[in-house]
């Protein structure tokens, strides 16, 4: 399910994500029920999402978490587009804005930790990975993620142009290779089989149906005989076996094809001097 942001009225959407407007005022009643906030409407919502999914999401399930109705809700946000708006530009709060740890002028390094803070981020909060980048929120937290990726990419050197366009290339591949990661976590219970008995069911018929897999598709049989496997890293120490064996293989790929693309950054450096 795909799901498009800021599909609320701009002026309002804008407001509420910049906390441009007053807070709505409190209202008087009896009983010690806490007063609502915008923060706290959100929070719930993530905390929602987080566990049940996006598909769970309403104004209605919202309330029912702080013990209000729904209608209670629309005094501080006014549906559910305007509320997703909120939560994806209320969660980018928790990625970093700045890498002290690194050498300024290292900005590999630099990248590299962005990378991985921006894939456990998403494995984190998977119902982001739902919400189309191609309608951006254009929240303060939001911006302030782009802002720390452009910082960090200055560092190379390289010309505005072809940073607006590693911007471009960055962010998907982070993006998609959390996707995976994802998918692979939720596999089993959405399917109700393990990855091993898929894969034992579907090799066994397969090779079945067509015993000259390998000679009508020589390239792909071929690259488990061509070389060693980028091993997932940590993979041998305890615990690693831990991790499902999607799970490990969507790691390793994108901690190799993170190492590709910051080496065509290196060469694209060094082509320009």
């Amino acid at each position: 399910m795909v799901v498009f942001a800021g599909q609320g009225d701009p002026h309002r959407s804008l407001s509420l994500l910049w906390r441009a407007d007053a807070p709505p005022p409190t209202r008087g009643g009896p009983g010690p029920k806490p007063r609502l906030s915008v923060d706290a409407i959100v929070a719930a919502a993530v905390a929602l999402a987080d566990e049940e999914g996006m598909g769970a999401l309403s104004m209605r399930a919202v309330g029912d978490r702080l013990g209000r109705t729904a209608m209670a809700l629309y005094t501080y946000v006014p549906g559910k587009s305007e509320l997703l708006d909120l939560m994806y530009d209320a969660v980018h709060a928790e990625l970093p804005t700045a890498y002290p740890e690194s050498d300024p002028a290292d900005w590999r390094a630099a990248l590299t930790a962005w990378a991985g803070e921006v894939l456990e981020f998403h494995v984190r909060h998977p119902w982001v990975l739902q919400v189309s980048p191609a309608r951006p929120v254009l929240g303060p937290h939001e911006y302030a993620g782009l802002d720390t990726l452009v910082t960090l990419l200055r560092a190379t050197g390289l010309e505005a142009g072809v940073l607006r366009r590693l911007v471009g290339t960055l962010f998907p591949f982070v993006r998609g290779s959390a996707q995976a990661v994802a998918d692979a976590r939720l596999a089993a219970a959405a399917t109700g089989s393990s990855d091993e008995e898929w894969w034992a069911a579907r090799s066994a018929a397969l090779l079945e149906l067509v015993p000259d897999f390998a000679e009508r598709f020589p390239a792909v049989s071929g690259l488990e005989a061509e070389g060693p496997v980028e091993p997932y890293p940590g993979e041998g120490t305890e615990g690693a076996e831990a991790v499902p064996y999607p799970e490990r293989e969507a790691r390793a790929t994108f901690r190799v094809g993170l190492g590709v693309l910051l080496d065509g950054i290196e060469a694209a450096r060094v082509g320009r001097t």
